[in-house]
């Protein structure tokens, strides 16, 4: 197994007030670690809400966790300097089938804020094949969520372009796809196009392209994005075996894949044109399987 978590997001940094948040599914709980120039100093443990959380992510003062297992859940908390108060209404289940198998297919994948923090996304991946989007307010997450089928897709990671766009992979079909959010957040597909590899579930932005990791294939796929939502794959990296989620430097000049296969991480450096240049590996003690980086 290359990813434990079979998610994207298990790790997300707050830039802003230099806090980074871990999940930690065999105890159901979640990290809060302040940082420090390059050292981490751990602030809470805080319970998640629901069984084996594995994707986490923030807006402002608020951090909302995806719990994947009994069904699934988000449970949203509210920042308090360092630390994170758990808000009990703030708690949706997911509805899913918690008996479907297996269960790298058949459990939501990543829960995100859009840009504007107006919604909140989350992919289902086979046991829902869809997007659920939670509108927020002030006072909290919508009740149930509007949910865009997407059958077959198995749909994964996600992030979005500069327009706002949702930009996510869809491992059932090894491809990547843009959806546009209508006002009554419905997703409308504006393009898609496949990688070609094996087990694209991951991916990460750099300005107008856009990595998907192939986790089946040990590759990047390269994808430009332009400025109406269109996709064009332009090319694949080799990795280490397994590859799995990634991120980018905060210069845009850096791209850090994990290869969850053999426990390490492949730096590249990214080149004027968007292609790759491998720059180095680097093995990670114990962390084959692992899953889960952030570029500080």
């Amino acid at each position: 197994m290359v990813d434990n978590l079979a998610s994207q997001g298990s790790l997300t940094y707050d830039k802003a007030h230099r806090l980074l948040y871990s999940v930690n599914a065999g105890s159901n709980t979640i990290t809060v670690f302040s940082v420090q120039g390059d050292q981490l100093v751990r602030r809470q443990v805080i319970a998640s809400g629901g069984t084996f959380p594995v994707s986490v992510t923030v807006h402002g003062n608020l951090v909302y966790v995806l719990n994947a297992l009994d069904g699934g859940s988000v449970q949203g908390f509210l920042r308090v300097g360092e630390k994170l108060l758990k808000v009990p209404s703030w708690h949706r289940a997911l509805g899913l089938d918690p008996n479907a198998t297996p269960q790298f297919t058949h459990t939501p994948a990543q829960v995100g804020f859009t840009p504007d923090g107006s919604r909140l996304v989350v992919t289902t991946k086979g046991v829902g094949n869809g997007i659920d989007v939670f509108p927020v307010s002030t006072l909290a997450i919508s009740a149930k969520p509007v949910v865009t089928p997407t059958p077959g897709a198995v749909p994964f990671g996600f992030t979005f372009d500069a327009a706002g766009r949702l930009v996510v992979t869809e491992a059932g079909s090894n491809s990547v796809a843009t959806y546009a959010f209508g006002r009554d957040a419905r997703l409308a597909k504006v393009s898609e196009v496949a990688t070609g590899q094996a087990a694209t579930c991951w991916v990460v932005r750099d300005g107008d392209n856009f990595y998907a990791a192939n986790a089946g294939s040990g590759s990047l796929t390269r994808v430009h994005g332009g400025a109406d939502g269109s996709l064009q794959v332009l090319g694949n990296t080799s990795t280490g075996a397994g590859t799995v989620d990634a991120a980018v430097s905060s210069d845009g000049e850096f791209l850090y894949a994990q290869t969850g296969a053999v426990g390490g991480v492949d730096e590249f450096r990214v080149n004027a044109d968007g292609s790759l240049t491998k720059v180095a590996s680097t093995a990670v003690p114990d962390a084959v399987g692992g899953e889960g980086i952030v570029a500080l």
